[in-house]
This record gives structure tokens, C-alpha cells and sequence, in this order.
């Protein structure tokens, strides 16, 4: 299996929609808590469903089941909490969620999770992908940068 990550941020449409168009993904999974943001641009929920089918015919999905709670992303990036002790609890909420359960194998099959940091270093996508890497075994991550 195939699992790609992406960010938005950083990244014109241009780039943003060539990237998902070379790799040939047939889902974006949006992994984001807001996914309505004025921040997101091209990135809102409702215009991105649209360019992606237009522009690379991949499906939307959005799986709040794998976006951090909106406390524990506060306590990082509004209280200053650290990245180890972020991924500590988010790879604890995983678990608490079954995700690896809970979420098809088949609907991350050849899929990209979408979130808005640049660098998937210190973003959740990356540690959902690595997760679900680990439960399930034979899943190959792409950080598309």
C-alpha cells in the first residue's frame, strides 16, 4: 500500500494540485481538525472538493477520527507545549480511537492525508501515516513536498 502526506501551506495551487496529479492519488484525506479555515485559501473544504475533482479526478474524504482535539493542538500551538509531548498524547489518542480499526485500509490505499503544515516533521499527518505504517505492516509513506 501507498500512503502519501501533503501540506498546503507554502505551496501555490499550481504546485499543490501537480504534485497530487504526479503522484496519481485517488483520495485526499483530509486530516485536519478545521477544515473551513479563511486561512486554507484554495485548501477550504467545499473548494478543494471541487478543484480536486476538476483538476486530478481524486475523491474527498475528510476524517475528523484522525485530526488531533482542538485541547491538545491548543496546548501546542497556543501554550507551548512540545512536539514530544504532542506526538506522545496524539499517538495515545490513536490509539484510544482504533484508528487503524476504525478507518478502511482501502480508503488509504493510494490516498494522500492533506493538513496544513509545510513539513510533515512536526505535523500529525506524518504520525498518522507512520501509525497505520506500523499496525498494518506493507505501507510505503511519501511526504509530497
Amino acid at each position: 500500500m501507498k500512503l502519501y502526506t501533503i501540506g498546503f501551506t507554502k505551496k501555490s495551487a499550481e504546485k499543490f494540485f501537480g504534485l497530487l496529479r504526479k503522484a496519481e492519488v485517488k483520495t485526499l484525506v483530509d486530516v485536519r481538525l478545521n477544515n473551513v479555515s479563511q486561512l486554507s485559501g484554495f485548501a477550504k473544504r467545499d473548494d478543494l472538493k471541487y478543484f480536486l475533482t476538476e483538476i486530478c479526478d481524486v475523491q474527498y474524504a475528510h476524517r475528523i477520527d484522525l485530526a488531533p482535539t482542538k485541547s491538545l493542538l491548543d496546548d501546542y500551538k497556543k501554550r507551548g507545549a512540545s512536539w514530544a509531548s504532542y506526538e506522545e498524547r496524539f499517538l495515545e489518542l490513536m490509539k484510544h480511537r482504533r484508528i487503524e480499526s476504525t478507518v478502511p485500509q482501502e480508503l488509504l490505499n493510494n490516498a494522500v492525508l492533506l493538513c496544513s503544515e509545510d513539513s510533515a516533521g512536526n505535523c500529525h499527518r506524518r504520525l498518522v501515516a507512520e501509525y497505520m505504517a506500523q499496525q498494518w505492516g506493507d505501507v510505503s509513506i511519501e511526504h509530497l513536498t
